[in-house]
């Protein structure tokens, strides 16, 4: 026997062995009685709110620690048996042991005993007491790896909301989407090596798709270990975090082996467990691939099952908690998984389905998993005692001999009782499901539970939905939910949608959308706030809406951090997008904006503080839409990186292109701040996705029809902020979709203006040189291609207005100006300026004045000094700038006498630059553009070059100077031997002196006096021979020139040739993409070169300043027509739409698609050519089975015809020979789902249940077949319950002595007790009557008042259901019924308006209770008119031997909507008490009633003809 761990013995030494990290503690110390009392509020702890920190399955921190460490004590209890009762029986080892199982010295000391535990009989409830758990932290099994788990000791009175908040809060695990229970056999057991397989995966998948736990019984052997390896199988083969699943293990303390090492009164941190199969004995060891153990203890040793109460009350507990995921809100499902198992295996099956949860039962992994298996097809009334036996007798050939009679009896009665609720039993069959299907019987399980359960109109439906979004399932959702059973408005998925948008699912976003749900409908000024209420707070556009409302609040001075508003954010998008973009959402004038007003279903969705339902039940007619949801939905997918849901939005969307260079600008923005890089190279691959989606749509689009297509280019986007698709991709600097064919067409054609393409450049320069050649045909114009005659003005106008010749006019005014400029420099650059040197100075005043308007020239309104941010950009114009300040500073010199040559050098600087500015307009060329962008990349490596080259120089020059010459005081001659010589050197120019064979000293100035000459180097003093080293000025020499010759210079090749080989590659798209600017510029360009453009900007003056006429828009944009516009728009859908498909057929004539599709086609096979054997063996079994069938009838006719013949006289006398045999048929395949619903059982079954109601009293199990008084029954033996009603006047005896009960006087009027049945006389033995429909379990009157009948009267109140224009509605082509039901004070159901009849009474009390006393005649009336339905027994759960319910259900019918007596009936409605419900509902049957109450109401649709 293991020895236990107790608090009270450990010693200080001998806990700093245990708790290494915690010392001598008092708190160590053993406690009083007193001080263990369980604190009745949870002490809340810091962790309980950090949960941005949960990570369940790493270590512990010290924090965290901390926590455990003074909220476990305080909340949870361990079991202590203090008194010492001798047990008759012995430990293993032989010794004397308690009751409790334990040794005496595994007891607290004896003196600590208080007298009230003196005694001989050992009592648990007064000798075990309850102290601060000394068992948690975490648990590491030795030698299996570093992983750790959690684990505690608890009391097995342990609240299940403490577990569950020790499990949520300070283990860290987020609240499951689904619970599942395992269960089956604690032993180890044999599984088919296939059925195994199928199970572990499936069980693991269902899982991890759902974010399920799984909860066992903990222990390393049986299903329990089954878990556990499916658990490890998982962990092994994914590598992701997302592969952690959550395994609970719930075990009994006192049966867990080695659990002296879980001991630690201050936590174990870790713990380590050694696994220990071999030396457990009748103990067992926990599972090493649980997550978590939560560990059961009683206070005993030894003693299995006593995990099981806390167990179902903490998993019932779960089942009841709400799970918020994704603004969806479902209360936690659990279904409960069976594999093998015994007796214990049956209660907790029993017990599952008594509580309405469904059971998934795994045929083929033995014992009672296939007893039940196998008569699940079976109508109950063939589930009989006998068969149960046989299946007993095959399936448990070890253990059968253990099952007394009584025990048969009572399997017999739990497994029809489980069979009889087929709605919550699947039986998942390997041949059925096919392989790894284990998870879709699971979930199909949990469906099939949801939609037989009772519920008012579309609930469960709705319920469904939520449990398929919260379990990301659309396979789910598709094959179970969306089906013909069910029609779904697209309004009734607008919540579901959110939450789906919200929780990433974009596989049920697709759904929705195939559902009808539009976007149009869906998107509202609202529903975006909300959307963006719930940004993922990683999420970086998040973090950049923070700032903004920080902003906002900083500058109204406020304290209270104002609500988010779409013009938030519109500023963020704003700037992502460029500030060309005009807000996407403009700021509201009013505070109060208008509500939303669209009917959605009875469906809960919390994010955050705030309700998605709230935002569709306003006031109606007062929605405010968005301008293009599409746009929206996309952009708040976008921004958070989701590039699924982006794909499936861009999708919808119309205005197409735009959209998806919007995207690629959004991304490429948002990964420029991104500090994750994984993230970042997300966006920027997304990003780009985005722009290759553009470039296909507009080849599809310039293949069609180039000039629409060109006009997509231009067309002014409303919806993207006023914007164009090309002015989009400018903005993100989308090379790949700039440079595309079809956009260089266009900037081509933009280039020539109204001239034609095709005119030749020498053409044009030689009209522009003699003009009048344009009024010949050497010239041709777009307009005369198109048959379109221009007059001589137009010509003129049309060509000097073209783009192309502005260019060249102002490329020849350019050249005038530098050749002008050059003159004055070299040949007249006089005291006085000439008048060649004035008109340099008025062209320059030109080229001021066209900068100053390009810097001012604003058509967007974007403010000046946005536009001299964007002026300031672009390299040319810093260019421009520098040479017109250098030129203004050479002319101030120049005008001064004293200063004229510096003047002259200065301005011959400027004149430098201005050439450089050639460049720019060398760019246009095809040929040269190219190659100047090498040049400026290759300028970055230069500089690059220079730092390594000044390195060297500067090494060298120093060196040599310090080396060759003394103290060298002049600081021109200085720089020029360190930088200046050392720098020619690289070229060739060695110096002489050098090496000391070629020294003149003549060359050189001995003291550095002559300041022409160098001060010569260190030299002899009597023959003036050099003294400094020569040997080493060479060495460093030669070594210098080898590095900076041979490897700087090549390396600056090199990087040269890579520069060049890696732009090369690139150089067309980025020429391509510069040459817009240039063709932008000259197309909003005055026409007149300068000088002479000073009269364009007079005239430009003249119009703005005097006649305040708008600026004319010279960018390349186009506002169309709102009919042109949505033409062109169903255009580029429409290609769109040919896009996507084609992109689709690409995606399967892929090779790797191709390749994939081939290998899933081939598993698919090998899958069937796998399950042909278990296929072909169930073929025959049905086959068998048939065949034994017919024979059994052949025989049960040749039977009949032989008795018949010995009847009439034709018998040999002989016996008759035994012909066939009466055996039933044991298997028969059939398909549970499909089968046809039972028809009503002829015995009562409500009055069987085991549990009677409001008792701890159980029934004696009585099968079908055992209900008929006439069937002996020797083992029936009922126990006595008769319950005392305190607040009852008139009520029968509750004890059975014969004295009290012969007062009683039955099938008569007993006073005013009616104690005679509908069903004439009955029974009575032993002065107790019986009841006519046969035996209960159950003997006295129970919770009822009366021995035999007690009378009921149910009034069934029924009308039609109408329309608002008062047509009634049908379904099926039956007209639809409403009903009037109740919900009466701590009633968890509806039911109907009736109930028990007390003496002397007409009307029952609970119809009183709903009904104003001066309304009671009137009702009685109503009652007298209407057609009885029913007048009998009545199958209720109160029900015994001797007492039963007898009622009248009456239907009072108001086919008339404008009944006066259903109005006064409904004037007259009242509660007495506030918590009791009244309504009319829709009649189905579904409706949330008492079992019985629905038969009744059947009974009166079938009146009527009504729907049911």
């Amino acid at each position: 026997m293991s020895v236990r761990g107790r608090c009270a013995k450990v010693l200080p030494s001998e806990l700093n062995k245990v708790c290494p990290e915690r010392g001598d503690d008092p708190a160590t110390h053993p406690r009083k009685m007193s001080d263990f009392e369980v604190v009745p509020n949870l002490q809340q702890s810091s962790s309980s709110v950090s949960k941005s920190r949960r990570k369940a399955h790493f270590p512990t921190g010290s924090n965290e620690k901390e926590n455990l460490i003074s909220w476990i004590p305080e909340n949870i209890r361990k079991k202590e048996c203090t008194y010492f009762v001798e047990s008759s029986q012995t430990s293993d080892s032989g010794r004397i042991v308690c009751e409790c199982g334990y040794l005496r010295e595994q007891h607290l000391d004896d003196g600590a005993k208080p007298p009230i535990f003196l005694g001989k009989e050992w009592d648990p409830s007064r000798h075990i007491q309850e102290m601060p758990t000394d068992a948690f932290g975490d648990i590491r099994f030795t030698g299996l790896g570093q992983k750790t788990g959690k684990y505690v000791r608890v009391s097995s009175d342990t609240p299940p909301r403490v577990i569950y908040h020790l499990m949520t809060q300070h283990w860290g695990l987020d609240a499951p989407n689904l619970l599942i229970s395992v269960t089956g056999g604690a032993k180890n057991f044999i599984m088919k090596p296939r059925l195994k397989n199928i199970f572990r995966q499936g069980l693991v998948k269902v899982a991890q798709t759902t974010g399920a736990w799984i909860i066992t019984g903990g222990s390393h052997a049986g299903v329990m270990k089954q878990v556990g390896e499916a658990v490890r199988d998982f962990i092994l083969s994914c590598s992701h975090k997302e592969g952690e699943i959550v395994t609970i293990g719930i075990a009994t303390w006192g049966t867990v082996y080695n659990r002296e090492s879980l001991v630690c009164p201050m936590g174990g941190f870790p713990a380590e467990y050694v696994l220990d199969e071999e030396n457990q004995g009748s103990l067992s060891c926990l599972d090493s691939n649980h997550s978590h153990f939560i560990l059961v203890d009683d206070g005993t040793h030894g003693r299995y099952g006593v995990e099981i109460p806390l167990r179902t009350k903490l998993e019932k507990f779960i089942s009841e908690q709400t799970k918020v995921k994704g603004g969806v809100a479902i209360k936690i499902p659990i279904v409960c998984v069976v594999l093998e198992g015994g007796p214990g295996t049956l209660d907790t099956i029993y017990n599952a389905i008594t509580n309405g949860t469904p059971c998934v039962i795994v045929e083929g992994s033995g014992r009672v998993a296939d007893v039940i298996a196998q008569v699940a097809n079976l109508p109950v009334s063939k589930i009989t005692i006998a068969l149960i036996q046989q299946k007993l007798s095959v399936l448990f050939h070890d253990t059968y001999e253990l099952f007394t009679e009584g025990k048969l009896v009572e399997w017999t009665k739990k497994i029809q009782d489980i069979v009889r609720s087929r709605q919550l039993l699947t039986i998942f069959r390997e041949g059925k499901y096919g392989q790894q299907d284990v998870d879709v019987a699971i979930l199909q399980a949990l469906f099939k539970a949801s939609r037989n359960q009772d519920h008012f109109g579309r609930e469960n439906w709705d319920h469904q939905l939520k449990l398929a979004v919260a379990w990301n399932r659309v396979d789910i959702a598709r094959s179970e939910i969306f089906t013909d059973d069910h029609d779904w408005k697209p309004t009734d998925l607008h919540p579901v949608m959110a939450a789906a948008l919200i929780s990433n699912k974009p596989e049920f976003v697709k759904l929705f959308l195939e559902q009808g749900v539009r976007l149009k409908d869906f998107v509202t000024w609202d529903t975006l706030v909300y959307l963006y209420d719930n940004l993922a707070p990683s999420c970086l556009f998040h973090s950049k809406l923070q700032k903004v409302l920080l902003e906002e609040r900083e500058h109204t001075a406020g304290s209270k951090m104002p609500r988010l508003q779409l013009h938030h954010v519109s500023q963020v998008l704003r700037e992502l997008l460029g500030c060309s973009t005009q807000p996407l959402y403009p700021k509201p004038k009013h505070t109060e904006r208008p509500r939303l007003s669209i009917p959605v279903p009875h469906i809960k969705l919390n994010v955050q503080g705030s309700s998605l339902r709230s935002l569709y039940k306003r006031s109606a007619g007062r929605v405010t839409f968005t301008m293009d949801p599409v746009r929206d939905l996309l952009i708040w997918a976008v921004v958070q990186n989701r590039r699924e849901l982006a794909e499936i939005i861009w999708a919808q969307s119309q205005d197409c292109m735009a959209a998806a260079l919007a995207c690629s600008k959004i991304l490429k923005e948002l990964a420029k701040e991104e500090e994750d890089t994984d993230t970042t190279d997300d966006m920027l691959a997304l990003a780009e996705q985005f722009e290759h989606k553009a470039i296909g749509v507009f080849t599809d689009c310039y293949r069609k029809d180039e000039e629409r297509a060109q006009k997509l280019l231009t067309r002014v986007s409303e919806a993207w902020g006023k914007t164009t698709c090309l002015q989009l991709a400018l903005e993100a600097k989308n090379m790949n979709f700039v440079s595309h064919g079809g956009v260089q067409a266009f900037l081509t054609k933009v280039w020539w203006g109204k001239l034609c393409v095709d005119n030749g450049l020498w053409r044009v320069i030689t009209c522009m040189l003699f003009f009048p050649l344009l009024y010949t045909n050497l010239i041709t114009f777009s307009r005369e291609k198109r048959l379109q005659p221009m007059g001589c003005l137009t010509r003129l106008r049309a060509f000097f207005t073209a783009p192309v010749v502005i260019f060249l006019m102002n490329i020849l005014s350019y050249f005038t100006f530098l050749l002008l400029f050059a003159y004055v420099l070299m040949v007249d650059f006089q005291p006085t300026p000439s008048w060649r040197e004035y008109l340099i100075y008025f062209w320059l005043f030109s080229l001021v004045c066209e900068e100053t308007r390009q810097l001012l020239y604003d058509p967007d309104g974007l403010g000046l000094v946005k536009m001299a941010s964007l002026y300031i950009k672009d390299f040319w114009n810093k260019l421009d700038i520098c040479a017109i300040l250098v030129f203004i500073a050479g002319l101030t010199c120049r005008l001064i006498p004293s200063t004229l040559y510096p003047g002259r050098i200065i301005l011959s600087l400027a004149f430098i630059i201005f050439c450089l500015r050639l460049m720019h307009i060398f760019t246009v060329s095809k040929t040269l553009g190219p190659k100047i962008i090498i040049v400026k990349r290759m300028m970055k490596d230069v500089f690059f070059f220079l730092f390594l080259l000044a390195v060297w120089v500067v090494s060298f020059g120093v060196a040599k100077q310090a080396i060759l010459i003394h103290n060298e005081e002049r600081v021109e001659w200085l720089f020029r031997g360190v930088v200046y010589h050392s720098y020619l050197t690289i070229f060739g120019q060695i110096p002489s002196y050098i090496d000391g064979v070629n020294f003149n000293i003549d060359q050189c100035s001995p003291n550095g006096t002559d300041p022409y000459k160098p001060k010569c180097p260190e030299t002899n003093a009597d023959n003036k021979k050099p003294i400094f080293p020569e040997w080493l000025t060479v060495i460093l020499l030669c070594l210098y020139l080898l590095f900076t010759n041979i490897l700087l210079l090549n390396l600056l090749i090199a990087m040269f040739n890579y520069t060049f080989q890696q732009v090369q590659e690139h150089t067309d798209q980025i020429w391509k993409f510069q040459r817009h600017d240039l063709i932008e510029e000259y197309h909003g360009r005055p026409p007149a070169p300068p000088p002479l453009i000073l009269l364009n900007h007079l005239q430009l003056l003249v119009r703005r300043g005097l006649l305040r006429r708008p600026a004319t828009h010279h960018k390349l944009k186009e506002k169309l027509e709102k009919n042109e516009e949505a033409a062109l728009l169903s255009w580029e859908m429409f290609l769109k739409e040919n896009y996507l498909q084609h992109q689709q057929c690409q995606e399967k004539e892929n090779t790797e698609q191709m390749i994939r599709d081939i290998a899933q086609r081939v598993d698919v096979l090998a899958e069937l050519l796998d399950l042909d054997r278990v296929k072909r063996t169930g073929v025959v079994e049905q086959r068998l089975g048939s065949l034994e069938d017919q024979v059994h009838q052949s025989a049960q006719a040749l039977r009949w015809m032989m008795q018949a013949l010995r009847g009439n006289g034709f018998s040999s006398g002989e016996d008759l020979p035994a012909v066939g045999s009466s055996r039933a048929l044991d298997f028969k395949e059939a398909d549970l789902e499909g089968k046809a619903e039972e028809r009503r059982p002829p015995y009562h079954v409500l009055a069987r249940n085991l549990l009677y109601p409001g008792s701890h009293t159980l029934r004696f199990p009585v099968p079908d077949e055992k209900v008929p008084w006439e069937v002996d029954f020797p083992l029936y033996d009922p126990p006595a319950y008769s319950a005392d009603h305190k607040d009852m006047a008139v009520q029968d005896p509750f004890s059975l002595s014969l004295e009290s009960l012969l007062k009683i006087n039955y099938n008569t009027m007993d006073g005013l007790i009616d104690r005679q049945s509908f069903h004439g006389l009955y029974a009575v033995r032993d002065g107790l009557p019986l009841n006519p429909m046969g035996r209960t379990g159950l003997r006295g009157r129970g919770r009822l008042h009366c021995f035999g009948p007690n009378h009921a009267l149910h009034p069934v109140v029924t009308r039609w259901r109408r329309n608002l224009d008062g047509s009634i509605i049908r379904k099926s082509l039956k007209k639809m019924l409403e009903v009037l039901v109740a919900q009466y004070p701590l009633s968890d159901v509806w039911a109907l308006p009736g109930g028990s009849l007390e003496p002397g009474e007409t009307l029952p009390l609970k119809l009183k209770w709903i009904l104003r006393r001066e309304f009671w005649p009137q009702f009685q009336n109503l009652l007298k008119q209407g057609t009885e339905v029913h007048r009998g027994y009545l199958d209720d759960p109160r029900n015994t031997d001797n007492a039963w319910v007898e009622t009248v259900a009456v239907s009072v019918h108001f086919d008339n909507q404008n009944d006066v007596e259903m109005k006064r009936l409904n004037s007259f409605l009242q509660g007495c008490d506030p918590e009791l419900c009244i309504r009319w509902q829709v009649l189905d049957k579904r409706i949330p009633l008492h079992a019985n109450h629905k038969e009744l109401l059947h009974k009166v649709s079938t009146l009527l003809g009504a729907y049911y």
